[in-house]
């Protein structure tokens, strides 16, 4: 007799093959709509099964004398096998540990790309078991499902960094104070950068670095990558690097990359934003905020605002302790931005059209990012939009102002649409009929 789950997929497949000659040209636009939404949902239940039979499967693996069932699963289906490793260790986390994540995907409630997000969250915070207990990870479980409803992977993967400051704010400032502190030591002692000639007129730079420098770093590059920055080389431009040597060298003893490497880190502390190009209408700028109080602690976290365009961010995020926001302060060229104390002047009213790079900076503290409905584009590629329009009355103030992209920001001077503001402060758009 045939199993159920064999029968019920021998169904969905037998009922995608009745429509595999469907035209979608011709469907109405709620049509394509609800058939999307459905079919998104489906593939979250499908993923849900299949990984619910992968935790279960390591009989296959022992027949066949694979290393796993992931072995199994990927030489079979011919998919990767880090693919298939990736699942079968969320698989076994949806069996033991995760059952309200693994209930909401049977209901078609969270993809499998949210689920992944969710567990490395949760995995996360089973690593700060000392401070964190098992009904906290519980609750962080729930509220993070909960929120699948609304946001995409990539929101869910800021929320899960923050988790604690919803579910248990009394503990989460110490606990991501030591995870981070944690980090930083671990990321000074693995620092490196090594340089090696391909023969072909080419170089290759390798280098492991601090998460904040790194990030520092892609801001900078931001200013080049930027379309809308003109070709051409800036002017100003320091000269180029000069021949490194050890001689002279007090620490000796410490391995040539790794010299390099904090050699790397210095520049980067050391190098002026304003000899940079202009873009985003403001020299480039890293930006820390931190509130005042957090500051003057001892263990406190502040935010690093920048490129943010650093794969692993779901790790690691854009933070870093007090101590070493306070001694960026005082040796790198950055703008801290100290919540709670002395502050720039950023609301000038009807002084002047054009928003200050006060003003925009501290937009950027606000949004991060494009405030349309979806869009992640960073806030440094963006630009400081009116809300009431300056022409009618509107302030240039903080109140009034807004960062939209600048696909987002033509479409909201674009008569054929309209706007909608949502709770949340973001611009929903609607094509007008």
């Amino acid at each position: 007799m045939t199993h159920p789950i064999v029968a019920a997929v021998t169904d969905v497949r037998a009922s995608l093959k009745s429509v595999a000659d469907a035209n979608p040209t011709f469907m109405s636009a709620d049509d394509k709509a609800a058939a999307l939404t459905e079919l998104v949902r489906a593939e979250g239940q499908l993923a849900e099964l299949r990984l619910r039979i992968l935790a279960d499967a390591g009989d296959l693996a022992h027949d066949t004398a694979a290393k796993d069932a992931a072995g199994w699963l990927a030489q079979q289906t011919r998919t990767r096998y880090a693919d298939a490793r990736t699942d079968l260790t969320l698989a076994a986390a949806l069996d033991r540990e995760h059952p309200v994540l693994g209930a909401a995907m049977r209901e078609g409630e969270a993809t499998l790309a949210q689920a992944h997000v969710i567990h490395r969250a949760l995995d996360a915070l089973t690593a700060l078991l000392a401070v964190v207990d098992t009904d906290t990870i519980a609750q962080a479980e729930a509220h993070l499902v909960a929120q699948a409803a609304e946001f995409g992977p990539q929101e869910l993967g800021r929320i899960g960094r923050r988790i604690l400051d919803v579910i248990a704010p009394e503990i989460a400032e110490a606990a991501e104070a030591a995870r981070l502190a944690d980090l930083e030591a671990h990321a000074g002692d693995r620092t490196r950068l090594s340089m090696r000639r391909i023969g072909d007129g080419t170089t290759r730079i390798s280098s492991v670095v601090p998460d904040a420098s790194a990030t520092r770093f892609a801001t900078y590059l931001e200013a080049y990558a930027n379309p809308r920055q003109p070709s051409g080389q800036p002017s100003g431009q320091p000269a180029g690097p000069g021949s490194l040597t050890t001689e002279g060298d007090p620490v000796t003893r410490l391995a040539y990359p790794k010299r390099l490497g904090q050699a790397f880190v210095q520049f980067l502390e050391a190098i002026d934003p304003t000899r940079l190009p202009i873009h985003g209408g403001d020299a480039t700028t890293v930006i820390v905020t931190i509130p005042l109080a957090s500051l003057q602690a001892d263990l406190a976290t502040a935010d690093l605002i920048g490129a943010g365009l650093v794969p692993g961010d779901d790790h690691t995020g854009e933070r870093i302790t007090a101590a070493q926001a306070r001694r960026l302060a005082c040796t790198a060229k950055i703008l801290p931005a100290v919540l709670g104390g002395a502050s720039l002047p950023v609301d000038l009213g009807r002084a002047r059209r054009l928003f200050t790079p006060a003003q925009r900076k501290a937009l950027l503290i606000r949004d991060r990012t494009c405030r349309a409905e979806g869009c992640d584009t960073p806030g440094t590629w963006c630009e400081a939009h009116h809300l009431d329009p300056w022409h009618t009355g509107g302030p240039t103030d903080l109140n009034n102002g807004i960062l939209l992209c600048s696909h987002h920001h033509h479409r909201a001077h674009d008569t054929s649409y309209r706007t909608e503001r949502l709770p949340s402060g973001d611009l929903r758009y609607h094509r007008r009929r």
